[in-house]
């Protein structure tokens, strides 16, 4: 029984540590190298840093012109540990490598599997084995340098990668010994397996950032006007928000904008990601209330202002928060075919009942048609003025909370302490005690 446990806690050891040894006909050689690494965060997850990593390059220590041979590169020793921002989830971390092949001869990609143990704030970061395939094509010493490699970590709001690159020269490495074949020519990099790295470009982030997917939708989700419908559903645009200073990063998530008619105008609700904000710690009821400027397009111009309630519950520390749906009124000022589009975005945050809320206020950096309508123009209709509310919706918010409000901005310089995730951007406030204390 004692063996048995022992081969499963070996097993077990293999698994999490991710030894990756190359499967080939000849006996596989593995090589171990120290080098530092200069790491470039995504916008708004800080300044680069530089560490010190090794890393493990196994390949088969001989074979011939022609064969497919398989390398991995396992992180012995990450470069850095984990911020002290914010877990990192479960299978949740996919590296991608490359490797110089010959001494500069070429690159081989290599990606390892989105499997990793929880990793707590300030942990070593753990990454799993990335493995790629090389094709042998020219008799000789091949040798196998680790060099850059990428870091995706993949949230409930978006996928951020971090870039790590070589500072100084690389020493050491795996070798093949290939032999003559029927085949000659240069050595090339073959395929990788394991998947492709999953991002796209960041917005934002803490630790690991780079890229989240996404596009701009730009395909009408409906016309009003015709056949007696009266319900226009819209459709989802993912809207990256720029806050400025006040939330490095900004914030990214899918909105969607449906319309009702109602007599001449349209009931508006707008709607954005469920869960895209987590709680680091417990808010309480009616800490947090958006609303959003709705642009006008086409026929029509001007915004439209929709607004929703603040959260009705307490929001437990760590629990997935979502943004309340938010309402207003567009009353057509024109005639024809109006598109609507997410614009600037604010949360207030109010921390106890009766204190002045902070506003964090947030342009849309990029947003498409989420919706388009036939409308009819009404007596006090939004007309054609620009920055202004249109139809009947409520003047001002947004538009005396934008960025360049030095009042918000200087109110939220006072806060810190306690970090609040909305979707990859990071800002901070301090709990209402220490707030008042101050005064």
């Amino acid at each position: 029984m004692k063996n048995r446990r022992r081969v499963g806690a070996a097993v077990a050891a293999l698994l999490l540590g991710g030894a990756g040894l190359a499967i080939t006909a000849s006996p596989a050689q593995a090589a171990e190298t120290t080098f530092k690494v200069k790491c470039v965060p995504p916008a708004g997850g800080g300044s680069p840093v530089e560490g010190e990593t090794t890393a493990k390059v196994t390949a088969p220590a001989t074979a011939k012109v022609g064969d497919e041979v398989e390398v991995s590169w396992e992180t012995v020793k990450p470069a850095s540990n984990n911020t002290d921002l914010m877990d990192i989830p479960q299978d949740s971390v996919q590296p991608t490598g490359w490797i110089t092949v010959g001494g500069g001869g070429g690159e081989l990609k290599v990606v390892g599997e989105k499997k990793n143990p929880p990793i707590p704030k300030k942990a070593p970061m753990q990454m799993s084995t990335m493995k790629g395939k090389l094709k042998l094509t020219k008799a000789g010493k091949i040798t196998l340098t680790p060099g850059k490699y990428d870091v995706a970590v993949t949230f409930s709001f978006g996928t951020f990668v971090t870039k790590c690159a070589p500072v100084g020269e690389v020493k050491g490495g795996a070798t093949i010994d290939v032999s003559a074949g029927s085949s000659g020519g240069t050595t090339t990099g073959g395929t990788t397996t394991g998947g492709t790295t999953t991002g796209g470009t960041t917005t934002g982030g803490t630790t690991t950032g780079g890229a989240t997917t996404g596009g701009t939708t730009t395909s009408s989700g409906g016309s009003g006007g015709g056949g007696g419908q009266t319900d226009f559903p819209g459709k989802a645009v993912e809207v990256a928000f720029d806050c400025g200073p006040v939330v490095p990063g900004g914030i990214k998530t899918p909105v969607t904008i449906n319309a009702k008619k109602n007599g001449g105008g349209y009931d508006l609700t707008v709607k954005t990601a469920k869960g895209a904000m987590a709680a680091p710690m417990a808010l309480p009821a009616g800490a947090l209330k958006p609303s959003m400027d709705v642009k006008l397009g086409g026929a029509d111009s001007g915004t439209v202002k929709v607004s929703g309630p603040a959260n009705a519950e307490p929001i437990p520390d760590k629990a997935p928060v979502s943004l309340s749906d938010m309402t207003g009124t567009y009353t057509p000022g024109k005639s024809g075919k109006v598109t609507l589009s997410p614009d600037r975005l604010t949360i207030d945050v109010t921390m106890a009942p009766g204190s002045t809320p902070i506003n964090v206020p947030c342009k849309a950096a990029s947003s498409g048609v989420s919706l388009e309508l036939d409308t009819t123009a009404q007596p006090g209709g939004s007309g054609s003025s620009t920055g202004g509310s249109g139809g009947s919706g409520t003047s001002g918010g947004l538009a005396e909370t934008g960025a360049e409000d030095e009042g918000g901005i200087k109110a939220l310089a006072l806060v810190a302490g306690t970090v609040v995730l909305l979707g990859g951007a990071v800002f901070t406030f301090t709990p209402w005690r220490r707030l008042r204390g101050s005064r």
